[in-house]
């Protein structure tokens, strides 16, 4: 079914591995840290209760590379029964601190879309996350200019954009969301009869996972890469 997005006022954008690389430095933290804990557990292992542990203190630290290295202390005194040396625990925080040092990789085509859609569009951007983070990764990016509004949410579920929506004065269908995570950037979107713009990203973190069964019969768009939302927006 064709989608006419001829009455969008407003794009949002999400920001982590839509506008730049976030996710590829989980995944490299997660392997590091695997390989300290090896002594204690097998990698796979690891793996799995490490993210559980992400889900026990999301509702407590919510999202972002501070909330992980918490769960990373956490799960390493567990795992080792509280025998993990003082030593690994301060290499666990340095994995934290690097990632929050890692400097921000803009994906393909991110400048030109948003230099050629701020022309006819007003974008405001909308992510998820720790604000002091969200904020250095934004200023490295320099992209700053191209939003009218700037909003890190500590969600991204129906009622948190329909409060961004409402505070902004944006009628939902003049709204178009454009994001990696179809869990967090276009379900909640298409819920509130907004329009969405799914652009996948190479890897995927499993909480933000969705089953066939919840995409089916919502209506959005998927493209292949950032550029290609060109063809139907200009």
């Amino acid at each position: 079914m064709e989608i006419d997005y001829q009455h969008i006022k407003v794009i949002g954008f999400d920001a982590d591995d839509t506008l730049w690389v976030n996710e590829t430095y989980f995944r490299e933290a997660e392997i590091e840290f695997c390989e300290l804990m090896k002594a204690y557990e097998t990698p796979n292992k690891t793996d799995q209760e490490l993210f559980k542990m992400e889900m026990k203190n999301l509702p407590l630290y919510g999202y972002g590379v501070k909330a992980f290295a918490l769960s990373m202390v956490e799960m390493a005194l567990e795992i080792s029964n509280y025998n993990v040396s003082q030593k690994t625990i301060q290499s666990i925080l340095d994995i934290g601190k690097n990632m929050l040092e890692k400097p921000v990789e803009l994906l393909d085509g991110v400048e030109e879309v948003l230099k050629t859609l701020s022309k006819k569009y007003r974008l405001i951007l909308a992510t998820k996350g720790d604000l002091l983070d969200q904020e250095r990764k934004l200023e490295k990016s320099g992209l700053t200019n191209y939003f009218h509004h700037i909003e890190v949410m500590s969600d991204k579920q129906d009622a948190n954009y329909s409060k961004l929506l409402n505070h902004l004065d944006i009628k939902s269908s003049e709204f178009l969301m454009i994001g990696n995570s179809l869990k967090s950037d276009i379900l909640p979107l298409v819920n509130l009869k907004a329009h969405a713009i799914h652009v996948p990203f190479h890897t995927t973190w499993a909480h933000e996972l969705v089953t066939e069964n919840e995409t089916n019969g919502k209506t959005y768009k998927t493209v292949s890469s950032l550029r290609d939302v060109l063809n139907y927006l200009n």
